[in-house]
């Protein structure tokens, strides 16, 4: 039986007092624990920045990817071993700049791993530069009269590559966030989680209280509408919905493509070339 002491860490989490990536720590253990998931099973792959530092609190085994690229080492992973849970973990500015084509790709191949992004709208690892999802006017190091660019919105973004999980979670409520986090990993294929973790240091605009006053629970929609789902994923400013957007059931990459449909690579002999083969080929 697995517990929730068992993906407790041996390294303690450094992250800024209240930084939002603590509840998805503690929801991240506590979904794998229900689920009853152990971690021998659970592989945690990130990228670069203060949220991508994760896998070092939680234990199972990890990976850190370099910046923007834990997509294609996460999708590896499952492909060499389907048995495996696996989970991505990584910032705003690691996933929508240097990782933005990765995040289209994954997506649209439908690999089966739940992708999980700490957005806190800013860089905050090199301490307070504006990231792709910093709203415009924020004034940052590297936007000291405001930024006037036009944020990226991971939501519809994902939508349109073809992501069949999306949604999207506020680590100000843990409970909300841990039911989004399960459900996430229980999808078979690619799931896509935005959260909105505010950094308390950095970003003094997208506070706790910012989300608490505008954030609202899907309950009753229709996850399979995807016109839906896009329209919730527009909305903003006043009113932004949070919980699952879209899920849909469709063929994943490891069922279709002609090697890796084969069965886990794991458990295949290893091929090698003989003379024969060798003269053969030349």
């Amino acid at each position: 039986m697995v517990e929730l002491k068992d993906y407790k860490g041996h390294v303690a989490p450094d992250w800024c007092p209240a930084c939002g990536n603590f509840a998805q720590l503690t929801a991240m253990e506590k979904s794998l624990t229900e689920l009853g998931i152990e971690p021998k099973d659970v592989v945690v792959v990130s990228g670069i920045g203060c949220s991508s530092n994760l896998p070092e609190f939680i234990h199972a085994y990890g990976f850190h990817g370099i910046h923007g690229r834990l997509l294609p080492v996460a999708s590896a992973i499952k492909w060499g071993n389907p048995k495996l849970t696996v989970i991505g973990y990584g910032g705003d500015g690691d996933g929508f700049n240097e990782g933005t084509q990765h995040l289209y790709h994954a997506a649209r191949r439908n690999v089966d791993m739940t992708y999980i992004v700490s957005d806190n709208q800013i860089f905050g690892l090199t301490t307070g530069q504006a990231s792709p999802t910093s709203p415009t006017g924020l004034k940052t190091k590297t936007t000291p009269d405001g930024s006037v660019e036009k944020p990226v919105n991971p939501m519809t973004y994902a939508l349109s590559a073809g992501a069949t999980f999306v949604a999207r979670a506020f680590s100000g409520d843990p409970k909300h966030l841990q039911e989004v986090i399960t459900e996430g990993i229980k999808h078979k294929g690619f799931s896509f989680i935005d959260v909105f973790s505010p950094c308390v240091t950095f970003n003094k605009l997208n506070t706790y209280d910012y989300f608490r006053k505008r954030v609202y629970k899907l309950t009753d929609n229709d996850r399979k509408d995807f016109q839906q789902a896009y329209k919730f994923a527009e909305e903003w400013n006043e009113k932004i919905p949070i919980g699952i957007l879209y899920q849909v059931d469709e063929e994943r990459y490891d069922q279709v493509d002609p090697v890796v449909s084969q069965g886990p690579l794991i458990d295949r002999e290893p091929y090698r070339l003989t003379q024969e083969d060798l003269k053969e080929f030349l």
